[in-house]
């Protein structure tokens, strides 16, 4: 993730001190015996008296906290009594979809009793409000996700160095969708399975993915030119060489974070390669030494693009779609400046807010309805 990741104080709630506090999550059983553990299925919530959620957060055995993604402080679970039982009731918005690991011992683990992970060592929880996330199958923590078969060995050249490029025809391939962070989206959410889940049912036509991974994200997607002269130079033949379709000509840029500002300034720089953008949560405070700061949001609203947007380029021919977590608080003042600077300088606009703060799980939603809208005719 990015430096533009916030904390907005989530807390632990204190326990009423009796057996109580688990029945009101639906839970029976003297804490921290077989049946109680059998009956467990945490995370739970329960509306809060005053709006948004309580959610209780179990664990058997040791003590540890709940360190969730861009969204809060860790969290420490607290014992019950001399049992193995260790809990936390975590005060959440209306709207939440986050990701979070358990912290013990100085080493991080996906939460067992949450059937919900991404990778081997997170878990993903959605308050009880948050609409579904149609194709995304859920996967658990011992879930190996399935890789293209398709990958190039791409070394050398403008970026220096080597990586693995994975590439997979859904629905027998079509217009190029190159997924930044390309590894996260193979590793930790199942992108492959979800774009041929999309496809599949109607929800976008047959498309060629190319998951292209970072090795240095701040150096590669921080607004210079290198990455996007070997994308437009060198990636094309070898995508060819394989024989997979790809239609270079409707290319689709998907970024998050880092790398949506990097699909952001690919179309301002590179208008002959990138003309369709899905973005979600787009580091648009970046500016050159803005990570370098103590608050990196701190600077100008809309950093770099906002200033490159205001000289009044001609995106008549640019259609991008924006997403950007509504719990990510100082963001979106920054989104919202580079939104209507776009809109402005003539491009066709999509803007959306996920329930999500600044996390890859918020933005899987996003991602398949934003690239199916872009790729459009």
């Amino acid at each position: 993730m990015s430096r533009s990741t916030e904390r907005v104080g989530a807390a632990d709630v204190p326990a009423a001190g009796t057996d109580d506090v688990f029945a009101r999550f639906g839970l029976s059983g003297v804490p921290g015996t077989e049946a109680f553990w059998a009956a467990v299925r945490a995370p739970a919530s329960v509306p809060a008296d005053d709006g948004g959620w309580v959610t209780l957060f179990l664990r058997q055995g040791s003590p540890a906290s709940i360190v969730f993604e861009s969204w809060s402080d860790p969290v420490p679970l607290r014992r019950w009594g001399d049992t193995d039982c260790w809990y936390a009731e975590v005060r959440m918005p209306a709207r939440l979809r986050v990701t979070y690991q358990l912290l013990a011992r100085d080493a991080v683990y996906a939460d067992p009793l949450n059937p919900v992970g991404a990778g081997g060592d997170r878990s993903v929880f959605a308050t009880p409000d948050v609409p579904p996330q149609p194709h995304w199958p859920d996967i658990g923590a011992d879930d190996v996700l399935p890789v293209p078969r398709t990958r190039i060995r791409w070394a050398g050249g403008r970026l220096g160095g080597r990586r693995t490029v994975r590439v997979h025809p859904a629905g027998g391939g079509g217009p190029v969708v190159l997924l930044l962070d390309g590894d996260d989206w193979l590793h930790l959410h199942p992108a492959m399975t979800a774009f041929d889940s999309a496809v599949a049912d109607g929800a976008m036509p047959p498309v060629t993915l190319v998951f292209l991974p970072a090795r240095d994200r701040e150096a590669e997607f921080g607004c210079r030119p290198a990455l996007w002269e070997a994308v437009r130079d060198e990636l094309p033949p070898l995508v060819a060489e394989t024989g997979v379709p790809a239609d270079w000509d409707r290319l689709v840029v998907a970024g998050q974070s880092l790398g949506g500002l990097s699909a952001m300034y690919a179309a301002l720089e590179f208008p002959d390669l990138v003309s369709r953008v899905a973005c979600q949560s787009p580091s648009f405070w970046w500016a050159p030494g803005a990570p370098d700061l103590a608050d990196p949001l701190g600077g100008p609203v809309g950093g770099a693009i906002a200033a490159r947007l205001r000289k009044g380029p001609d995106l008549s021919g640019l259609r991008i779609a924006f997403d950007v977590g509504e719990h990510e608080t100082r963001m979106l003042p920054h989104c919202g400046t580079a939104e209507a600077l776009t809109r402005q300088a003539g491009a066709t606009v999509r803007v959306s807010r996920s329930p999500s703060g600044h996390d890859r799980a918020g933005w899987r939603h996003a991602l398949l309805r934003d690239v199916a809208w872009a790729v459009a005719r």
